[in-house]
């Protein structure tokens, strides 16, 4: 867990630089999304001020009272409000996943993806899709993705495992790949074969990444399971520090590296799967995101997991803000302006870190 540390120096009390930059970073990356939180809250086809959407905000905290519309106000609490903060859950979860697996695989181009969940996830989508079950209740679609991304995570583990009886970094990332193709392949499958055109559009259009399913009772869902892996995750922060010099160090300073593994790509994967389940496959927020915070506040994971969450709902609201706006009346799919962002980044890094390619 991270600590703070205050130790007197010259009669003054000084906090521990990891302690400085979380709490820079977090001021930073607060600010920024309150603005663009103000900004997404504000705009859309039913558009209104700043001081208006702030004056219904305040109104929900007692002060003072709305000056907006009963419709603005319905508008803002019913469908932005929930938007947002799915926005804000599925990118936390997406960028801790990414800083997560990262750490774990020793390589800034590693990714939440990397073992299967999120082609699991899309798999379960389609077939709730293509079964018609997905039209019976906004609950089953998610519901499949979710089950989706678990069996996949179970998958790549069994045959990761097969034969030794243990797990290495090298086969779950083999076995990953592998499974992946796979799933992406049974899922193209199951597009191409479905005769429906309406249903082979909400297929394309799941799989290209939206957050316009937001409800309340999906935020009520979302947040905590968010939150929950969080927390696991950054318990072990100080572990996942450690095992970026090796398993034998780490194991020499007490860390119970497979429990740790474990533990770590388990928690990742519950993140991504809940990502994925209710905003679809949105790529590259778990690789952009990461990298970056780490460029500017270090490698030390107990800055950089709760950076890579804040940092990630910013990226992912960013995203989605554009995609509502840019093309207005039409609604671009965010996993559209998330790789259009993300790509560019990504080649940046290959191109950075071509000795380490081979690592991956």
């Amino acid at each position: 867990m991270l600590r703070i540390t205050v130790r007197k120096q010259n009669g003054i009390f000084a906090v521990s630089p990891i302690i400085r930059r979380t709490v820079i970073g977090a001021l930073v990356i607060g600010i920024l999304l309150f603005i663009v939180g103000l900004i997404a809250l504000s705009t859309g086809p039913v558009s209104m001020s700043f001081t208006g959407t702030l004056s219904v905000l305040l109104a929900h905290l007692g002060i003072g009272e709305p000056s907006a519309t009963a419709t603005q106000q319905a508008v803002i609490d019913n469908i932005r409000i929930p938007r947002l903060l799915l926005a804000l859950g599925a990118g936390a979860g997406l960028g801790v996943a990414g800083a997560t697996m990262q750490g774990l695989f020793r390589n800034p181009l590693a990714d939440p993806g990397i073992i299967g969940v999120s082609a699991g996830g899309a798999l379960g989508a389609v077939i709730a899709i293509a079964t018609g079950l997905a039209a019976i209740s906004t609950l089953y679609l998610p519901l499949f993705a979710f089950t989706g991304a678990a069996g996949a995570m179970v998958l790549v583990f069994v045959v990761a495992m097969a034969g030794r009886g243990r797990m290495s970094m090298a086969s779950l990332l083999l076995t990953g790949v592998a499974v992946s193709s796979l799933l992406g392949a049974i899922t193209s499958a199951i597009i191409i074969l479905t005769s429906q055109l309406e249903a082979q559009r909400q297929m394309v259009f799941w799989l290209a990444g939206g957050l316009e399913a937001a409800r309340w009772d999906t935020v009520r869902i979302v947040l905590p399971i968010v939150a929950a892996g969080f927390i696991v995750i950054l318990a072990f922060g100080r572990d996942l520090n450690l095992l970026l010099v090796g398993d034998d160090e780490a194991k020499s300073l007490g860390v119970r590296t497979g429990l740790v593994r474990s533990a770590l790509i388990t928690a990742a994967a519950l993140l991504t799967g809940t990502a994925v389940a209710f905003s679809g496959t949105i790529a590259f927020v778990g690789l952009v995101v990461p990298h970056s915070i780490r460029m500017i506040a270090g490698p030390d994971h107990r800055a950089l997991l709760p950076l890579s969450a804040l940092g990630g709902g910013l990226f992912l609201l960013i995203a989605d803000t554009l995609a509502r706006n840019i093309a207005h009346p039409v609604e671009i799919r965010v996993g559209i302006i998330t790789a259009l962002f993300g790509a560019p980044f990504f080649l940046f890094l290959l191109i950075k870190n071509r000795s380490r390619v081979d690592a991956l």
